[in-house]
């Protein structure tokens, strides 16, 4: 019995694991697409998006069919909670990758074109996709250390957030007819400090399983 658990957690894992993947890739392309106005490519992303919202389904049907034949307790219990909650999180993230994609797709159908080479905001999706990914890994191997640094970051993102808000704002003062542009970016800033927010959320989770407490890193 214990053996078959010990599988079927492993089994969820792997789908965190593939699932995650897909929402690094998603990030990473919607950026691309906008700073390249590829709209073929923005589209792949959106296209996409029903195939990871079917993982969080297969992710919540399998933990559902594991506490209701294996009723878990403890920590056990507390891990495969975590893991309908991450499934979320990662779920949220790609619908924000979905949105920065639609930017691009708007941008590019309105004749729109970028005033200036995108520079801060590819960095921050280079931060948020890392984000994913050490989430995932502290969940895989318990780190706490790693769900907490995940918080610092989020705060580094934060930063780049506003700094990025606070350029294009600049900018639509001296050029008006930027303004329609540069909106849209900061809409895509806010979106990529959303998904950080959503990575936090996974270390909590990390932090619950650990010590069954909730807590607040936002």
């Amino acid at each position: 019995m214990i053996r078959q658990f010990d599988q079927s957690l492993q089994d969820v894992k792997n789908l965190l694991l593939q699932m995650g993947e897909h929402v690094e890739i998603a990030i990473d392309k919607a950026v691309k697409s906008l700073a390249r106005m590829d709209a073929r490519m923005a589209r792949e992303v959106m296209e996409h998006d029903p195939a990871i919202d079917e993982m969080e389904g297969k992710i919540d049907d399998a933990v559902a069919k594991l506490i209701a034949t294996q009723q878990p307790v403890a920590t056990d219990l507390r891990r495969l909670i975590a893991a309908m909650k991450i499934a979320s999180d990662m779920e949220r993230m790609a619908d924000l990758a979905v949105n920065i994609a639609q930017v691009t797709v708007q941008l590019v159908e309105n004749q729109l074109s970028l005033f200036k080479e995108l520079e801060d905001i590819p960095k921050m999706a280079a931060i948020t996709q890392q984000m994913v990914h050490d989430g995932i890994n502290s969940y895989i191997d318990g780190n706490v250390a790693l769900a907490h640094k995940l918080a610092d970051t989020d705060d580094d993102v934060d930063r780049m957030y506003h700094a990025v808000v606070n350029e294009l704002l600049g900018l639509i003062k001296q050029n008006k007819a930027d303004t329609e542009v540069a909106l849209r970016l900061c809409f895509v800033a806010r979106y990529l400090e959303r998904i950080a927010d959503h990575a936090t959320n996974i270390a909590e989770s990390i932090v619950y399983i650990q010590t069954g407490k909730q807590a607040d890193l936002n």
